[in-house]
């Protein structure tokens, strides 16, 4: 039975079979990411193929237990393979087969017959000075060889010489260093992988830690761990020794000899906003030694220190601090103005710890992820939407030529547009995450600075549920000194119940002659309706008929109130006849805005600020962004927006530090590789018989025969060559070769 089980792993098959699982291992692990976060899988695959791949390890498959065992197998299985052949080959090496019988040349494809005219001495020098001169190996063998006279049939005995070469010998030391290459290359994979490590967290019962967590107290390697891959995580201006072991289960802790100082980070970038160029200027401290030596490290310029390299992996915040200043768009002009109702600027780090906000709907969890001081996106120039008569919408046209059904839609794509890309560098944005108490989480990206879209400077402030969604952006039209107070006011002027009363006063006044004061007072009711519907302080919904003796109650019990474009839209498909609705819904379209407009030059007017002129081609721009922004805002997740007002930037590199150990190992078989493969495909073995014996009359008859490891042309060639030159003028008595 061993020797069967020994037969099987010595076996080429075996061998093949193991290196072909290594090959689709190694492909399925580069085309599924290694070492991602789990909820990029699960998006990804889906929850159920998520767990089986997880399960069967393939988010990791360098360093899965079944990926390092059929390693270690084929290691086992190939040297089996060297030990059993080297041998064989090694003697077959050595030997020139200069034993081997005259009849048995009879047997070869390439042989040929002949006489030479010189007695059997000067035939032997002729030929072995030529196989010489063209680099044949040789050794002969003198023996006594029977021949049979044609014509009587006696027996007569006759001196004669055997001539063993060879050519290309090297073919065969290719076989040992092809498979030495194998061995000795999975050998350094294996050590310098998670191999020695998982060795080591499971000898000395090692604690993994997942991120977030503190470090358990056996959670650390030993400073003198011979093999390892580790991430080093340092921010300008500090020093750090402890670098991070990622394994399936967790982390661990990777003390380094020496402490790693980070001066200074630096990164250029290309026109596309991709790096083109980051680097880190270090100081590496030595305790032990007492050395401080100064180094820079680039991507492809890794720097080595006391057998551990340092290479320069990506770059991170290293916890910039940011000044964010909160706009509630809960409040009203009166609640503004009052005590108390000033929220104070937020003072936060990246990556700090969390901090709480109060709002209306309860305490949220304020964390800071991120600040990008560079943001280059495609701004080209969008589509613009069309008009209610279907062509398209110039710049600065009047809002009343919008089709509501466009309007409605919530929040705007952050879609890049199709056609010519515009890369501009928008500037900083900051990104975040608001907690509810129920653990629940949105992320948020607000810019700093305004951007030009559709001809009209925007602020854009992102939200996403979830990592895998792309942003979707609340666009708030700058005002004239390029800020959000303009568009903030008539947002809390809209929340003030008073101020839309006045405002659609001032719109009835406006819209109707003076002596037409009925008129007014519709044209002003239909304001306050709008004002209220767009606001979402009343119900779309028709009235919901009440129990006997009761009043009617608008809309559903317990439906909350909502508004925007979409609850006029909802208002004229439940009010409005369908064959009314488009004379209708321009109508309402055209009260609304008229009457936004005069909340605004009224917000405009508490604040001491100059109003606006409906005449004024930015008066109309600001008013078309307005409307849309506003009602987008209706469906904005909470009502606080966190503008970033400040920030002091402070990088951190992340490197990837290793100590590998078996790197010469996996070197030395590569240039094994190298050799074998070239010279088991590039050299030919070739090896020569000539037979020479004296045939009593002064002359020499010879046979020879020529053998070769591949059948080519090239050996056909060869051979004819080789009867010509040792065959001489006589010429081939007969011959076989092609």
């Amino acid at each position: 039975m061993r020797r069967q089980v020994l037969d099987v792993l010595a076996s080429m098959r075996f061998a093949i079979a193991l290196l072909t699982v290594i090959c689709i291992a190694s492909a399925i692990g580069t085309v599924v990411k290694q070492g991602e976060p789990l909820v990029n899988y699960v998006d990804q695959f889906g929850p159920f193929w998520a767990e089986v791949f997880g399960a069967l390890g393939l988010y990791r498959i360098y360093s899965s237990g079944w990926f390092l065992t059929i390693l270690a197998f084929l290691v086992v299985s190939t040297s089996l393979c060297i030990a059993r052949n080297t041998p064989k080959i090694l003697a077959d090496w050595r030997t020139h087969k200069e034993h081997i019988r005259e009849q048995a040349l009879q047997a070869f494809h390439h042989r040929a017959t002949g006489v030479l005219t010189q007695p059997l001495g000067d035939a032997q020098t002729a030929v072995l000075r030529t196989l010489a001169q063209q680099g044949w190996s040789v050794k002969t063998q003198r023996r006594e060889a029977a021949a049979k006279d044609g014509a009587s049939g006696a027996a007569a005995i006759g001196e004669g010489v055997m001539i063993g070469a060879r050519l290309g010998a090297a073919n065969k030391l290719g076989y040992i260093a092809a498979h030495s290459a194998i061995v000795l290359i999975c050998l350094g994979g294996l050590f310098d992988g998670d191999l020695i490590v998982n060795a080591q967290v499971w000898a000395q019962k090692l604690q993994p830690f997942k991120g977030g967590m503190t470090e358990p107290e056996r959670g650390r390697l030993g400073e003198g761990n011979p093999a390892y891959r580790a991430q080093l995580f340092v921010p300008e201006g500090a020093r750090s020794n402890a670098a991070v072991v990622n394994l399936n289960e967790g982390m661990l802790v990777q003390p380094l000899p020496f402490e790693v100082e980070l001066k200074k980070f630096s990164v250029e970038y290309y026109a596309t906003g991709m790096p083109k160029r980051f680097a880190s200027d270090i100081v590496i401290h030595d305790a032990r030694k007492g050395v401080d030596k100064a180094f820079t490290v680039e991507v492809n310029h890794p720097v080595v220190y006391d057998g551990v390299t340092i290479f320069q992996s990506s770059f991170e915040d290293g916890g910039s601090s940011v000044q964010l200043k909160p706009l509630r768009l809960d409040l009203g002009t009166a609640q503004v103005a009052g005590a108390g109702a000033a929220v104070s600027a937020v003072s936060a780090v990246v990556g700090g710890a969390p901090q709480m906000l109060s709002v209306p709907s309860g305490d949220l969890q304020l964390e800071v992820t991120g600040l990008r001081v560079i943001n280059v996106e495609d701004v080209a120039q969008a589509q613009k939407a069309p008009a209610a008569d279907g062509t398209a919408s110039a710049g600065g046209s009047d809002v009343r030529g919008v089709n509501l059904a466009e309007l409605s839609k919530h929040l705007g794509s952050g879609a890049k547009p199709v056609g010519n890309k515009q890369l501009v560098n928008i500037g900083p944005s900051v990104i975040y995450k608001l907690r509810d108490a129920a653990g629940q989480a949105r992320e948020y990206q607000n810019y700093m600075a305004p951007v030009k879209l559709d001809g009209q400077q925007v602020f854009l402030f992102g939200v996403r549920d979830t990592p895998a969604e792309g942003f979707r952006y609340l666009r708030v039209p700058a005002d004239e000194d390029m800020g959000v107070q303009g568009w903030l006011r008539l947002r809390q002027a809209l929340n003030d119940g008073a101020m839309r009363a006045e405002a659609a006063q001032r719109f009835g006044r406006m819209a109707a002659p003076a002596d037409r004061a009925e008129l007014q007072a519709q044209l002003g009711g239909s304001a306050q309706r709008a004002l209220d519907l767009f606001a979402g302080a009343i119900r779309a919904t028709p009235a919901t008929p009440a129990k006997p003796g009761q009043p009617d109650q608008p809309g559903l019990p317990g439906q909350p109130l909502a508004g925007g474009l979409p609850a006029l839209s909802d208002f004229i498909e439940q009010a409005v006849p369908a064959e009314q609705r488009e004379r209708t819904s321009a109508t309402l379209v055209r009260i609304l805005n008229g009457a936004l407009f005069e909340l605004l030059n009224l917000s405009r007017e508490r604040a001491g600020v100059a109003p606006l002129s409906p005449e004024q081609d930015e008066a109309r721009r600001f008013m078309t962004a307005s409307v849309l922004s506003l009602s987008d805002a209706m469906f904005y997740p909470v009502p606080m927006v966190l503008v970033l007002e400040g920030f002091v930037p402070k990088q951190a590199s992340v490197f990837q530090v290793t100590r590998t150990p078996g790197r010469n190992v996996v070197y030395l078989g590569c240039v094994l590789l190298i050799v074998g493969v070239f010279a088991m495909l590039y050299i030919r073995e070739r090896r020569l018989w000539v037979w020479l014996q004296d045939d009593g009359a002064g002359a020499t008859r010879v046979k020879m025969a020529l053998s070769s490891t591949r059948q080519t042309l090239d050996t056909d060639r060869e051979f004819e060559r080789l009867q010509r030159t040792l065959l001489g003028s006589a010429g081939p008595a007969t011959s076989t070769a092609p």
